[in-house]
């Protein structure tokens, strides 16, 4: 099997520094739900791994989670996109939870989910929390430069040997070979 996880507020949608909150709010960023498909097509499983701290701060509640979760959904089968599955901690910073990353906790339960080590797989996000979570279990760290990617380089802390690309599509553009 051929896994990439993506990190989702940033990478897939629009991020904002006041929590995507609403289904309204959940917006796609340009190329990113074609850049799905595309890893699909090249037969790529997709999961999401993201923190979503704004149902543990009641900000809004697991239904609305879930409701930009069927939207991201259905626009990625309009593309002919899909992805399998979206792990989440739920949880506020001060619940002292593991899946919260920068902890490993969602990445273990995705190898426990497909049953495989994550070794070497892509896990692409815009925030130095998604790049060590990657590599607590020995993943790829890739950073995109969209949500808080550029924010990420301008710290330059933990960023030694992580490729950097402009987006999702990008960094798509050098997973799939083309055929």
């Amino acid at each position: 099997m051929q896994l990439v996880i993506l990190d989702r507020d940033g990478v897939i949608n629009e991020d904002s520094d006041n929590y995507i909150k609403s289904v309204d709010e959940f917006v796609p960023l340009p190329g990113s739900l074609a850049a799905i498909a595309r890893l699909n097509r090249a037969g790529y499983t997709v999961a999401v791994a993201t923190n979503q701290s704004g149902v543990g701060r009641g900000l809004f509640d697991l239904a609305t989670l879930g409701a930009m979760h069927d939207k991201l959904t259905r626009l990625l089968a309009e593309e002919g996109g899909r992805v399998d599955r979206v792990f989440y901690c739920p949880h506020s910073p001060d619940d002292a939870c593991d899946c919260r990353k920068p902890l490993p906790g969602l990445m273990h339960q995705i190898a426990t989910h497909y049953k495989t080590p994550l070794t070497g797989v892509p896990v692409i996000g815009d925030s130095l929390r998604d790049l060590e979570a990657a590599r607590a279990v020995g993943a790829r760290p890739l950073l995109v430069r969209t949500g808080k990617g550029e924010r990420t380089l301008a710290a330059g802390k933990g960023l030694a040997e992580v490729p950097v690309y402009a987006d999702l599509a990008a960094v798509v553009d050098d997973l799939v070979v083309p055929s």
